[in-house]
């Protein structure tokens, strides 16, 4: 359903000198700096996966999203989605695929949603009929049917994320683009979006590529995840591989009774770090376990010790680390 080869796009900036006398001398001489948003990216995602699609703030995801899409041209590479070339913004193509950014409104601000969707009926000429029963079964799904004629800005972030879901879905569109579609929303909206998400990637089968720094999001509903950094992929593959190397470490928590331990102990083969309230953190490999904990017990007595998983943020920061070194 998508093909990426080698896309590229490179941002040209001016660079202004500081004071009024580098204003003058940039009428005459102007200096340049060149951003390679994406560089050489290339993927395919068949049709009806849904992808995670990661990467620091500043990594390129935005951007590819947007070449996707057809809002900005690649400077080089090629990308096809669903057979069209997306630079061409055929409308063909515009009709099969919807765009969603967290931060961005596509909704009439002071008129209610159902507004907005009637207007979106009529661009994209969907019989009345056919409307209808799609925006029914879309207010069931998400629960937002008391707020239709309530205007946009009075709704809360969350039911402003549901209608734009709504707005990006009223044509049934093929593939949907997701930029941080969960972004400032409280846990439970998160919770009724990824839900809604899953759902709605098994009845239909839409080819959803996602972006997003909440990892619950990517952990419950992607089973395939590429990393980007820097404009440049640096993994492609299952979720549960990049999971399984946080597996071979364990972090265990104790906080020392009375301060006993030193701020700086740690046992053979952990690394330690104070954490809040005087509790110690260890980091250990996995099979070490059960003596690192031998040794805290014996070594004084704790008010409490935990052993925790390697949070998956933890592992993807680690990722992006050595796709910096790299």
């Amino acid at each position: 359903m998508i093909e990426v080869e080698n896309l590229t796009r490179v941002f040209r900036t001016y660079k202004k000198q500081p004071g009024f006398w580098g204003g003058v001398k940039g009428l005459f001489k102007r200096e340049f700096e060149e951003t390679r948003a994406a560089d050489n990216v290339s993927f395919s995602i068949k049709e009806g996966e849904l992808v995670g699609f990661l990467g620091p703030n500043g990594a390129g995801k935005t951007t590819t999203l947007k070449m996707l899409s057809g809002l900005i041209y690649p400077t080089s590479g090629s990308a096809r989605v669903a057979g069209f070339d997306p630079s061409k913004r055929e409308n063909a193509y515009r009709r099969l695929f919807a765009l969603v950014l967290g931060q961005k409104n596509q909704l009439w601000w002071d008129l209610p949603a159902v507004e907005s969707f009637h207007l979106l009926r009529a661009i994209y000429g969907l019989p009345p009929a056919e409307f209808k029963a799609t925006l029914d079964e879309l207010v069931e799904l998400l629960g937002i049917g008391p707020k239709l004629n309530v205007m946009v800005r009075e709704l809360s972030l969350g039911e402003r994320m549901k209608m734009e879901l709504i707005a990006a879905l009223l044509h049934r569109p093929r593939v949907l683009f997701l930029d941080e579609p969960t972004i400032g929303l409280d846990v439970v909206s998160q919770k009724a979006v990824r839900g809604f998400l899953r759902d709605y990637n098994r009845r239909y089968k839409t080819t959803i590529l996602l972006t997003s720094h909440y990892m619950a999001d990517i952990s419950s509903l992607c089973e395939r995840v590429i990393v980007i950094d820097h404009g440049k992929k640096i993994y492609d593959g299952d979720l549960d591989a990049i999971a399984g190397a946080g597996a071979r470490q364990r972090i265990i928590r104790f906080k020392p009774r009375d301060g006993s331990f030193p701020t700086d102990w740690q046992p053979a083969h952990g690394v330690s770090k104070a954490g809040e309230d005087g509790e110690l953190v260890l980091h250990v490999p996995s099979e070490r376990v059960t003596a690192v904990c031998s040794q805290i017990l014996a070594h004084g007595p704790v008010d409490d010790i935990t052993i925790q998983d390697v949070p998956l943020e933890d592992i993807i920061s680690e990722l992006f680390s050595r796709g910096i070194k790299a």
